[in-house]
């Protein structure tokens, strides 16, 4: 049996920004806007070279089944490739998309039944990151000032989060990730994704590039 561990102090350092390195920021801008995500995430114009999984999803996490069904519906309304269709699980439900720019967006909710009509409110939005080996992760971005917030053996951690931060951190099994999404988890060149943070630049063990940045705010060309 997994037994969760809880932090019990709140480190200075958090991630305050997630930018998408997209070929074309006007068209990743319209999508993001229908999809409801405008103001969460930053937009930089680049195309490194990638390809398969990149490695991450970024997960919205809402109130009701049918607000599942409204952002998935608005996001394959833009432009976005349904990966698995929303649908009950032990969990919950929800479902996964990928946007015409790459991004692999999952929608869930823990209720499996309406109480009410949907609305366009996100409750919380996850960067899970996936990751070849769990604890060294977490202990890498732990010796650099994160607290973290949830363990759950070598299987997920989860980041303390600042108040003003739009996204929180988690870390989880790559080949699990991958499987839950919905797609194979080879993958290779950039992962197209840059976290902004109050530290200096560095890199994680599987690539994942931070550089310092300022409080988030609406994404940029």
């Amino acid at each position: 049996m997994l037994m969760a561990t809880t932090a019990s102090t709140t480190a200075g350092i958090f991630l305050t920004s997630v930018t998408l390195e997209v070929a074309d920021p006007e068209s990743a801008r319209l999508f993001c806007t229908a999809f409801g995500v405008e103001s969460r995430i930053r937009l930089r114009r680049s195309a490194p070279h990638s390809t398969g999984f990149r490695g991450f999803t970024l997960a919205l996490t809402v109130s009701r089944p049918a607000t599942v069904d409204s952002f998935l519906d608005a996001a394959v309304d833009a432009g976005a490739t349904v990966l698995k269709p929303a649908a009950k699980s032990l969990w919950g439900y929800g479902g996964v998309v990928q946007a015409p720019d790459g991004t692999i967006w999952k929608v869930a909710t823990p209720a499996k039944k309406d109480t009410g009509p949907a609305t366009r409110e996100i409750d919380e939005m996850v960067l899970l990151l996936g990751v070849q080996d769990v604890k060294a992760t977490k202990q890498f971005y732990a010796d650099r000032g994160l607290t973290v917030a949830k363990s759950f053996g070598g299987k997920y951690a989860e980041f303390a989060s600042g108040g003003s931060s739009p996204v929180k951190l988690a870390l989880y099994k790559r080949a699990g990730l991958a499987k839950d999404l919905g797609v194979p988890d080879d993958g290779s060149g950039s992962h197209r994704i840059v976290l902004g943070g109050t530290a200096d630049s560095f890199t994680d063990p599987d690539g994942f590039v931070w550089e310092a940045a300022g409080p988030a705010a609406s994404e940029a060309s």
